[in-house]
């Protein structure tokens, strides 16, 4: 029910999405799609985050639920159309949630990360266009972000693979963009994801615990910056 319910939410991120653009409505009714999208993979796919370290979240599950889907749906919302070379930091993204759901015996999570990194490769190669819009990248976020809830429902630790293979390598890819040329801004920031996925899974996790708590407060202080806004 779950998948069926993540291709359905995909239709509706992508529909309100368009919608938006094409009418040139107010952006609130793309994160109304989005929160429609949201509460039913909550409410029908039965996902959502009832422990955080064994702090039961009670009547806050299904409102944390809804924060962390439309945080991580949104992380790739940029303001501007993004070169399809960004789309290399999802891809890294994806890979580190698809190994991790290996390791934890989630093959069918596992397999699915790895479907929408072959489908963001062909989608990238098919379209051929200089740069990538909302649609694209909100739609990616969307997949991200519902497969991030469902292992972060079964371990909290694992909010670190968003965070540091996506959100903090974006951040650092958007500060580097003035200074370096894209590719070189690219390779930066997807070494940084690299580095980070591979540390996840080497280090201890009370020393992961920590990196999220920190990073967490410095991508939620650039959010005042609507220079490095992404959520």
């Amino acid at each position: 029910m779950l998948y069926l319910t993540l291709l359905i939410g995909l239709v509706m991120v992508v529909i309100s999405t368009k919608l938006t653009q094409k009418f040139k409505l107010s952006s609130i009714w793309m994160t109304v799609g989005q929160i429609s999208a949201s509460l039913l993979i909550i409410l029908f796919g039965d996902l959502e985050v009832t422990y955080i370290n064994q702090i039961e979240l009670g009547l806050l599950a299904i409102p944390f639920s809804l924060l962390f889907l439309l945080g991580f749906t949104n992380v790739m919302n940029l303001e501007k159309g993004q070169q399809p070379i960004i789309m290399l930091l999802p891809c890294i993204s994806l890979l580190c949630l698809s190994i991790a759901a290996l390791l934890m015996d989630y093959t069918s999570v596992s397999i699915s990360g790895l479907f929408a990194v072959l489908t963001i490769m062909l989608c990238v190669s098919i379209s051929g266009e200089k740069t990538l819009g909302r649609t694209y990248t909100t739609s990616v976020g969307f997949v991200i972000a519902v497969l991030s809830l469902f292992l972060f429902e079964i371990s909290f630790i694992t909010i670190y693979i968003p965070i540091f293979t996506l959100a903090l390598p974006l951040a650092i890819y958007l500060f580097l963009q003035n200074r370096f040329t894209s590719a070189q801004s690219m390779i930066i920031s997807a070494s940084v994801a690299v580095l980070f996925g591979l540390l996840m899974f080497v280090i201890p996790f009370n020393i992961i615990w920590y990196l999220v708590v920190g990073a967490t407060v410095i991508l939620a202080i650039s959010q005042f910056s609507s220079k490095y806004r992404f959520i």
